[in-house]
C-alpha cells in the first residue's frame, strides 16, 4: 500500500528552477535513500511532504491514516528544559495519564462512605480505564525507552539534566533526534541524520531503524549508513528524480549497468546508421533500377529510426589531483613510546607505531580518546608529555584540518590561494579556484562567509597545490556532499604518497584505507585491513585464522570458452574478408565494363565490326558476372543482418 507519492511536483524561484518535475511513490515499511548533490533540491521536496513550503505544483499524497516525522537541519527545541525533560515531553500524554491515576488513587483511599457511593465507583472506573490506556501505550516502559535512546545517542547520564540552551548545535539535533525516534511516527523524514554523531552513535541509530517497521525517507551522505539500513535508491540531479530499488551501493552498480547500455545502444545504432548510410551509397553506385529502388527503401527506413542521444556521464564536481614534488624514504613516520595527558585526562601512553612510504592507515577511536592530539603532534603543533616522533627522510607533510583553522577568516578566496602559493599567476590561481567551483565573483566571497563544504574545497585545494608527499587528513569527508567525497576519493586511490587519515566516514574507510589503527589509552591496535575487515575481526577474532583460499576457476572450461571465441571472431574475419574482396570484385568489373563501353565510341573500334562485336560481348559478360555478383552481396547482406 502506498505510504506518499508525488506527481509532477514542480517548485521555482523566479528563474530558479528548483525542482523541474518530480513522480515517486514509496509503499509502507520502504527505506528509502534521497541523495544528489548539494543544491539538487532535496530538502526542498522534504519540505514540500511537511508542508513547510506550500507554493508548488503538481500532487503529493499522504495516507491520511498515517503519522509523519520529521528531522530537519533546523530544529525548535523549548531551550529551558533539559534534555531528559525535552525527551521525556515526548510522552506527556502518558505523564498526564500518571498525574490523574495518583489524584484516583487518593480518592480511592478515602474511607467509603455510602453516600458517596457514585463519585467513588466512578473514581474506580476512570482509574481501570486510564490503566488500560496507560498500559497499551507503554506506560511501563517509556522512561526506560527514553534512557535507551539519550544513551544510544551518545548522550551520558550525567549530562540528562543539562539545559538544552547550553547546549551545541550537534547536541541540540541528538536531542531533536532522540525525540522524533522516541515519538515512533509512521513515516520518518531524516535529513543528514548522522550529523553530529560519532561512530558508536550512529551503529546504534544505524541497529534502531532496521527494527523500526515504519516508512523511512532519508537525505544523507553517509553511504556505509545508507547501505546498511536503505532497500531504495532516489537520486536527484538538476531537479528531477531517478528511483532505483536497491541500496546505494547496489545502485551504483545498476546506475553504470544502465550508463553502459545506454552508451553500448547509442553507439550501436551510429554504426548500424553508418553501415545502412554506406550500402544506400553502394546501392546507388551500382545505378541500375532495382538497386535505386532498394536504396530509395532503406533511406526511407533509415529516416524514420528514432535517432538516440549519447547518455550523459556523470563527471567529478571539481577536478582533484595530489601529487607530489619529492619521493619519500621508505620510512615515513616513526613513533615510539608517546603519552599525553590534559589535567587529569590521560589520553595514552606507551604509544608506538611505524608508518612506511605508500601505506593508507586511518586511525580510529573512541571520541575524546586523542586522535586529532596524535596528529597535532606529528605536526609540531603540540608537544608529547613523553616519547619520540620521527619523520623520515626527505617526507613533506600536507595537513587537512577539519576545524578549518588554517584558513584566514579576513581574506577573500582568491587571496587565500594567491597569498600561499606566489608563484602562481592570476590566471593560473583563477583556473585552478574554477576547477573547484569558484567562479567568476566568487573568488572575492570572504572566507568568514563561506559554507562548510566551500571551505572544505578551500582547504582541499590548497593541500592539493602544496604537493606533499605525506597527506594527514583529519575528518577530509565532512561537510562533502556524496559527488566531491567521490571525487577526493578517486584522487586519494591515484595518489603514490602516504595517506593517515581520521575518519567517521565507514565507506571512505572502506575504499581508501588499508591498514586500521584504533588508538586505546594503552597504545594502538593494528588491523591490517580495511573498515569492514577491522569490524569483522573486532566481532570474531578468528574469523580470518586459517581461512582458505577460494579454489581456482574451471581451466578447461575457461579454455574450452576462449577456443570458441577465437573460432568465431576467425569465422567473422573470413566472413568480412569475403565481403570487401567481392565489394572490390565488383568495383573492378564495373570500371572494366565502363572503358569497354566507352571504347565503343571511339573510331578505332565502331569502324571494325568484328572488334565491336567482340567488346559488346565482353560487356554483356561483365553485366552478367555483376548481376550474379550483386545477388550474391544482397545474399550475405541480409545474411549478415539477420544474425
Amino acid at each position: 500500500m502506498i505510504a506518499l507519492s508525488t506527481n509532477n511536483v514542480k517548485l521555482s524561484y523566479g528563474i530558479d528552477v528548483i525542482l523541474k518535475s518530480i513522480s515517486l511513490s514509496i509503499n509502507e515499511g520502504d527505506k528509502v535513500a534521497l541523495i544528489g548533490a548539494n543544491g539538487a533540491g532535496k530538502s526542498s521536496l522534504f519540505k514540500i511532504l511537511t508542508k513547510e513550503i506550500r507554493e508548488y505544483e503538481g500532487e503529493v499524497f499522504i495516507d491520511k491514516s498515517k503519522t509523519l516525522g520529521y528531522l530537519s537541519q533546523n530544529i525548535n527545541l523549548e531551550l529551558d528544559k533539559t534534555i531528559h525533560e525535552e525527551a521525556l515531553s515526548v510522552f506527556s500524554p502518558l505523564m498526564d495519564m500518571e498525574e490523574k491515576m495518583l489524584l484516583l488513587e487518593e480518592e480511592m483511599k478515602k474511607p467509603y462512605d455510602e453516600n458517596h457511593h457514585a463519585e467513588h465507583e466512578a473514581a474506580i472506573t476512570d482509574y481501570v480505564r486510564l490503566q488500560e490506556r496507560y498500559d497499551l501505550h507503554g506506560g511501563h516502559t517509556y522512561r526506560g525507552e527514553v534512557h535507551k535512546v539519550l544513551r544510544g545517542l551518545g548522550f551520558e547520564e550525567e549530562e540528562f539534566q543539562k539545559k538544552v540552551e547550553i547546549l551545541s548545535g550537534g547536541q541540540k539535533t541528538r536531542v531533536a533526534l532522540a525525540k522524533l525516534l522516541l515519538s515512533s511516527p509512521d513515516i520518518i523524514l531524516l535529513d543528514e541524520p548522522t550529523n553530529h554523531l560519532d561512530l558508536a552513535a550512529i551503529e546504534w541509530l544505524e541497529e534502531y531503524l532496521k527494527a523500526y517497521k515504519g516508512t523511512l525517507l532519508i537525505i544523507s551522505h553517509d553511504r556505509y549508513f545508507l547501505d546498511s539500513i536503505t532497500d531504495h535508491t532516489f537520486e536527484m540531479i538538476n531537479g528531477e528524480i531517478y528511483t532505483y530499488n536497491a541500496p546505494y551501493s547496489r545502485f551504483l552498480e545498476l546506475k553504470e549497468k544502465d550508463y553502459e547500455i545506454k552508451l553500448k545502444a547509442y553507439r550501436h545504432q551510429q554504426e548500424e546508421i553508418k553501415r545502412q548510410e554506406k550500402i544506400i551509397e553502394k546501392y546507388r553506385s551500382f545505378n541500375r533500377e532495382k538497386s535505386i529502388k532498394a536504396a530509395e527503401s532503406r533511406q526511407k527506413m533509415l529516416d524514420k529510426i528514432e535517432r538516440l542521444d549519447a547518455p550523459p556521464k556523470a563527471h567529478s564536481p571539481y577536478k582533484i589531483a595530489f601529487d607530489n614534488e619529492v619521493e619519500s624514504g621508505t620510512d615515513v613516520l616513526i613513533v615510539e613510546n608517546l603519552e599525553k595527558s590534559f589535567d587529569e585526562t590521560k589520553l595514552f601512553s606507551g604509544l608506538s607505531f611505524h608508518i612506511r612510504k605508500g601505506e593508507r592507515i586511518a586511525l580510529i577511536g573512541e571520541n575524546g580518546r586523542g586522535k586529532t592530539t596524535l596528529f597535532k603532534m606529528i605536526l609540531n603543533r603540540i608537544r608529547p608529555d613523553k616519547g619520540d616522533i620521527t619523520l623520515g627522510r626527505n617526507v613533506t607533510l600536507g595537513y587537512y584540518d577539519q576545524e578549518q583553522s588554517d584558513l584566514h577568516m579576513e581574506k577573500n578566496v582568491f587571496s587565500e590561494i594567491h597569498d600561499d602559493f606566489p608563484y602562481l599567476t592570476e590566471t593560473e590561481t583563477r583556473t585552478y579556484l574554477g576547477s573547484f567551483l569558484f567562479r567568476g565573483d566568487d573568488v572575492f566571497k570572504s572566507i568568514e562567509n563561506l559554507s562548510g563544504g566551500e571551505r572544505c574545497r578551500v582547504n582541499l585545494l590548497k593541500l592539493m597545490l602544496k604537493k606533499s608527499n605525506f597527506l594527514i587528513l583529519d575528518e577530509p569527508t565532512n561537510h562533502l556532499d556524496i559527488p566531491s567525497r567521490e571525487a577526493l576519493e578517486d584522487a586519494l586511490l591515484d595518489y603514490d604518497g602516504t595517506i593517515f587519515v581520521i575518519s567517521h566516514d565507514r565507506y571512505f574507510l572502506n575504499k581508501v584505507v588499508k591498514n586500521i589503527f584504533e588508538l586505546k589509552e594503552d597504545g594502538i591496535e593494528k588491523y591490517l585491513g580495511n573498515y569492514t575487515y577491522y569490524i569483522e575481526k573486532k566481532n570474531n577474532p578468528n574469523r580470518f585464522q586459517g581461512l582458505e583460499e577460494a579454489p581456482e576457476r574451471n581451466k578447461t572450461r575457461a579454455q574450452e570458452e576462449k577456443k570458441k571465441k577465437k573460432g568465431r571472431e576467425k569465422d567473422e574475419r573470413a566472413r568480412k574478408k569475403y565481403f570487401k574482396d567481392l565489394e572490390e570484385r565488383i568495383g573492378r568489373l564495373e570500371e572494366e565494363k565502363t572503358d569497354l563501353t566507352t571504347s565503343l565510341t571511339t573510331e578505332e573500334v565502331f569502324s571494325d565490326i568484328r572488334k565491336s562485336m567482340e567488346i559488346s560481348e565482353r560487356i554483356a559478360a561483365h553485366e552478367k558476372t555483376l548481376e550474379a555478383l550483386y545477388e550474391e552481396w544482397e545474399m550475405l547482406l541480409l545474411e549478415s543482418e539477420e544474425s
